[in-house]
């Protein structure tokens, strides 16, 4: 009942947001709300501003594609600003076709669907309103209705600029129905529907032998010609094409470059002119984005024509490469799998991540930059802190390489690997290793690899492996610690009270006997080397800590365990480091005595608890690290 309620109250809905009117009224609601008269791409860029966005470290994250796009805020950004803010403003890239770039599954078409379904949701707010004269194929601008001679008028009262020519149909309609009086003519709000043909339309080609013209301009309607005496009467044209039924809004043009050309040429006069030649009729106005999407060899191909040059002058291109940041990544193929049926699968902690190293890896390029390997680019790229290098070392390596990202393994690849050792070994629950294991067997098969690109790929999963073991070690060494955060908290108290009492040359007390005690040299160096703080590192890096805590005091903050990276970081190892032989011993008893395997339990209880393993991954996990920790 509550889904039949929903749908009661949308029809609701529908109903209150309906409008219908005169002309006159149209202009009077023009008065009080100037904004529903923008342009077609105008209404894309308010859809994508009106949504909101976040400003980080210079970078625009738009809110509108927040939820479905990982990792590309800089192309989006580009997409936002250079191409819909411009054109939106009616600069000259209005009038030209939008072409997104990048490799298979990158995101372009991802990147379309939403502003497709999110231009059918922006036209039912106030913000988003379409009005179009009734009765029109084409929901034809009310505006049109305005003489040439009277626009200049027009646009000193109300200070909206009109471009295009009232079509056929209506022209007709004008005289015949409302006597050439204008101001009767009846207007009604519109709501964009893909599925309704109204201001969105999708254009596939197919077979050019087969494919007719009229797909994309309409076309003459036979059974009317005897009652209407005339083919170039407009009541006996379908306007029925998708340039027609987009007009308003958007037209994909998907595999545009696969295209015959005489479906081609019609989108120069569109997008240059903003109109089109239909049947026996003078050309049709039409306000629409023209979107179309490609992989980068089809460009190639596409450019090195020479007969396609005037079309190409009237293509802007905006590259959108596969996602770089490992975090992005693992968000990705979260997301994927949430829209599958593999939902209900348990994924182990970190196995999404790592399959996320391997797949980044094989998308960078050797970096340039002395010092810094694939490893160190893949970790400041997503953000992590990496001794030596800051925020302008990041933007130097993004700028080395202007094709990074055009190129690696893509996102449906690893989905499918992961399906496939579900699916084969009938697996309810899938580990790191597994992911792994089914991503290597996958190379065999993938007849598009090469042998060079193979054995890199081979390369990356051996590092991706090194990188979970890693990972491993620190998840099962962190359970074994009791009370973990409490215990790191005393060890960084008591080092904390040593470095102040070292760099303020002063003494400690003994809590006990209360005895003066000489800084504690031996803890803080243990901790120190954690991190590869050396000998003549060591009294900077206290300075530092202190520096560090007198700031927070004046801010009247607390200095706790997450204030400094790389302190916490030295205290985990150094707890790390004394457990290691407890979790060794632990991990890898065939028949744990009865304190071990309290122990065991212990650990898979708070593996489970806290770190969001189920009962198999947990045991499995216990078993690798026993296994790597007696290498």
């Amino acid at each position: 009942m509550d889904i039949l309620k929903k749908v009661e109250q949308y029809r609701e809905e529908e109903e209150r947001l309906k409008w219908e009117g005169t002309f006159a009224d149209y202009l009077a609601l023009l008065k009080e709300k100037p904004w529903v008269a923008q342009t077609a791409h105008a209404r894309v860029y308010n859809m994508i501003k009106d949504a909101g966005f976040e400003e980080k470290d210079g970078r625009k994250t738009y809110s509108f594609f927040s939820d479905q796009i990982f990792g590309l805020e800089d192309s989006i950004e580009k997409l936002v600003e250079e191409y819909f803010h411009s054109a939106a403003k009616r600069l000259d890239v209005r009038k030209r076709i939008l072409l997104l770039m990048g490799p298979v599954s990158g995101g372009k078409s991802t990147i379309v669907t939403m502003l497709k379904r999110g231009l059918e949701n922006y036209s039912r707010t106030e913000r988003g309103a379409v009005y179009a004269i009734k009765g029109c194929p084409m929901h034809e601008d009310p505006l049109h209705l305005i003489p040439q001679h009277l626009r200049r008028d027009f646009y000193e009262e109300y200070g909206i600029r009109i471009e295009g020519n009232l079509s056929p149909l209506n022209m007709m309609r004008l005289q015949e129905e409302y006597g050439g009086r204008i101001e009767d003519v009846i207007v009604e709000r519109i709501f964009f529907s893909e599925d309704k043909r109204c201001g969105i339309g999708t254009f596939s080609p197919s077979d050019p032998k087969s494919q007719d013209i009229a797909d994309l301009t309409g076309s003459i309607d036979f059974s009317t010609i005897a009652e209407y005496g005339s083919e170039s009467d407009p009541r006996a044209y379908r306007f029925d094409g998708e340039l027609n039924k987009a007009n308003r809004g958007l037209m994909e043009f998907q595999e545009m470059l696969k295209c015959d050309e005489k479906f081609l040429w019609h989108l120069l006069s569109l997008t240059q002119e903003g109109n089109f030649k239909a049947g026996r009729f003078a050309l049709i106005s039409a306000d629409e984005m023209i979107v179309a999407h490609t992989n980068e060899s089809e460009y190639r191909s596409f450019i090195a024509n020479k007969k396609n040059e005037a079309l190409h002058s009237r293509i802007i291109v905006m590259k959108i490469p596969y996602n770089l940041r490992v975090s992005e990544e693992e968000r990705i193929y979260e997301k994927m799998i949430e829209d599958s049926d593999l939902s209900n699968v348990h994924i182990a902690p970190h196995a999404l991540k790592v399959a996320a190293i391997f797949t980044i890896l094989t998308r960078l390029k050797e970096p340039k930059k002395q010092g810094v390997d694939l490893l160190k680019k893949m970790r400041l790229y997503d953000g992590e802190a990496v001794e030596g290098y800051n925020v302008q070392d990041v933007e130097e390596l993004r700028k080395e390489y202007e094709d990074e990202g055009m190129s690696g393994i893509d996102p449906r690849y690893v989905i499918n690997r992961i399906s496939s050792a579900i699916i084969r070994k009938q697996l309810t629950s899938i580990s790191a290793l597994d992911v792994l294991r089914s991503i290597k067997e996958g190379l065999d098969q993938h007849a598009s690899i090469s042998k060079e690109d193979k054995e890199r790929y081979m390369d990356f999963i051996a590092i991706a492996r090194r990188e979970y073991d890693d990972i491993a070690k620190k998840e099962v060494q962190k359970a074994f610690v009791y009370s973990y955060e409490e215990s790191a908290k005393t060890l960084m108290d008591n080092y904390l009270d040593n470095v102040e009492a070292y760099c303020n040359k002063s003494k400690l007390r003994d809590p006990l006997t209360g005895e003066e005690m000489q800084p504690d040299e031996k803890l803080m160096r243990s901790i120190e080397e954690q991190i590869g703080i050396s000998e003549n590192a060591k009294k900077a890096f206290r300075e530092e800590i202190l520096i560090r805590i007198s700031a927070y005091a004046r801010k009247g903050k607390k200095f706790d365990y997450n204030s400094h990276e790389r302190l916490r970081e030295a205290i985990q190892k150094k707890l790390f480091a004394d457990l290691k032989d407890i979790v060794k011993i632990t991990t890898s008893a065939k028949t744990p005595d009865e304190s071990q395997l309290k122990k065991i339990n212990e650990v898979i209880a708070r593996l489970i608890d806290e770190h969001g393993y189920n009962s198999v991954s947990a045991n499995e996990l216990l078993r690798y690290v026993g296994s790597l920790l007696n290498r």
